[in-house]
């Protein structure tokens, strides 16, 4: 049995992950954004984007 290779980056916000030597994607944490063949396709891609920021729940004020 072999153990999965994972490769991560980090680049304003977003996380570009490769697994088992399978195509790039992009990420947030709770949704993939693309999947590209080459990591600098998926470098370029995150650079475009906007910076990410995890936004917090709303808050119902009760007042």
């Amino acid at each position: 049995m072999s153990v999965p290779m994972l490769k991560k980056l980090h680049l304003n916000g977003y996380h570009i992950v490769q697994v088992n030597y399978g195509p790039w994607r992009v990420c947030t944490h709770s949704d993939r954004l693309a999947s590209f063949n080459s990591r600098e396709q998926a470098l370029a891609y995150a650079a475009t984007l906007p910076a990410y920021k995890a936004r917090g729940r709303p808050v119902a004020n009760d007042a």
